[in-house]
């Protein structure tokens, strides 16, 4: 970025271009399509009829195939980066030194020395750089902080979720997707027990260790498993899985009562509390849709230049990332980079666009 070009501290129209054309995707530009300050003007995609595809449902004007060349595009000025977990450090990276602000999906990168690198990056360049994870933009989160206290000293921490993959069944037949394969940076932790560990840290800090025991398939990453952190006076245990279903929750025991979220850390859906004296429920998400939130407040923040709420809650993920990279590495899940494999190419990464 040239250095004579002041990025301004706030934005007057979010003008998005997206890398990425999965289910996410179309969930998170649902939402944009409904908020005011934000418009999807430029799409990258290896193949240009998937590109086409998804600019003429949500209205874009330019598909690129070529990267460097959609990094180039003037008018995009924040980027929205959604693809295969390994190609995330290198696109963001990308994206911030040619002065777009970016706006990640989670895992956000899958090494702690690369999410802090792009933080410091970001920060330098004068630039926004969100984690797209729902999680710390819905109202019943500000919730759970508040009612937090009325429970006590904190004993033990509970966690569940569990989505059945269709992506299992071919395991079952003999494939392998992207989601289950190391050389793509999938697994479970690294999907769905994602959101059980960022609400653990966002609401309590980094544990002092973090031990996990994962299910295999074979030599690919873990299809489901179970997190056990130790933090200083209670043990928090986060079960996370895509090769079942069950009852998801998320649940905090303290010596004066209990905090349960209904439908666990995903979502947030309600928050329960219950003392030795007093019941109450809480909810104060009216729009059902989690990204909703997510996308307003992305919006809100870089529309008035709001740096401080930005990286605030961005303080959060080098943690998650490195107790996520610390111990899936303990329990012998590598990726590229980490052992004898051969490093995954974009066009390769793609395979499930």
């Amino acid at each position: 970025m040239d250095k004579s070009k002041q990025v301004p501290n706030k934005l007057d129209q979010i003008n998005l271009g997206t890398i990425g054309s999965g289910v996410i995707v179309h969930a998170f530009l649902d939402n944009v399509s409904i908020t005011e300050g934000i418009r999807h003007t430029a799409v990258y995609s290896r193949s240009m009829e998937t590109g086409e595809a998804l600019a003429k449902e949500y209205g874009a004007q330019r598909v690129y195939t070529d990267l460097d060349a959609f990094f180039r595009d003037e008018e995009v000025n924040t980027v929205y980066i959604a693809t295969p977990n390994l190609l995330h450090y290198e696109q963001a990276k990308k994206a911030l030194l040619a002065g777009k602000h970016v706006i990640c999906e989670k895992p956000f990168c899958t090494k702690a020395e690369q999410a802090r690198e792009l933080v410091a990056l970001a920060k330098e360049q004068g630039l926004f750089l969100v984690d797209a994870v729902p999680t710390a933009f819905l109202p019943n989160f500000e919730v759970l902080k508040r009612e937090l206290p009325k429970i006590g000293k904190v004993k033990l921490v509970q966690a569940n979720y569990s989505q059945y993959s269709s992506r299992y069944d071919l395991l079952k037949k003999g494939e392998a997707p992207n989601i289950f394969h190391p050389a793509f940076g999938g697994g479970c932790l690294m999907d769905i027990n994602f959101y059980n560990i960022y609400l653990n840290i966002a609401l309590f800090g980094k544990p002092l260790d973090a031990v996990y025991y994962p299910n295999r398939y074979g030599s690919l990453a873990d299809t489901s498993g179970i997190m056990v952190m130790q933090y200083d006076g209670f043990v928090s245990e986060s079960v996370g899985a895509k090769d079942t279903w069950g009852v998801n929750f998320f649940q905090i025991e303290g010596e004066e009562g209990y905090l349960y979220v209904k439908n666990g850390s995903n979502g947030l859906a309600e928050v329960q509390v219950v003392t030795k004296t007093t019941e109450e429920t809480f909810n104060l998400q009216e729009q059902p849709d989690r990204l909703f939130y997510e996308v307003q407040g992305i919006t809100r923040f870089l529309l008035d230049g709001d740096r401080d709420a930005v990286f605030d809650r961005l303080s959060v993920m080098p943690d998650v990332i490195e107790v996520l990279e610390t111990a899936r590495k303990k329990a012998g899940i590598l990726f590229p980079g980490e052992a004898a494999a051969d490093f995954v190419s974009e066009e390769s990464a793609y395979a499930d666009d």
